[in-house]
């Protein structure tokens, strides 16, 4: 079998809020808007891409994914310790 890299995220879900993001780095960032009005993605001070979340999920359509171009190098890794 060969070598695999593992990539741990965070996902959160908001059940009140209506909102999930998951998180590919816990540096901090803000939000930043993508051609989804669903979706924004999260990203540092460089641009580099941090994670993204999805707002409203309850009105999603069953089979129908949601597509949205998130724009940036994705950045170093949540560490194993969180």
């Amino acid at each position: 079998m060969a070598n695999r890299t593992t990539t741990r995220v965070k996902i959160w879900y908001d059940p009140q809020g209506d909102y999930l993001e998951v998180l590919f780095s816990d540096r901090p960032g803000f939000l930043r808007e993508t051609g989804n009005v669903s979706v924004m993605e999260r990203v540092d001070t460089e641009g580099n891409l941090l994670g993204f979340s999805i707002m409203d999920v309850s009105r999603l359509k069953k089979g129908k994914p949601i597509i949205a171009d998130l724009v940036g190098p994705l950045t170093p890794p949540i560490s194993a310790r969180t």
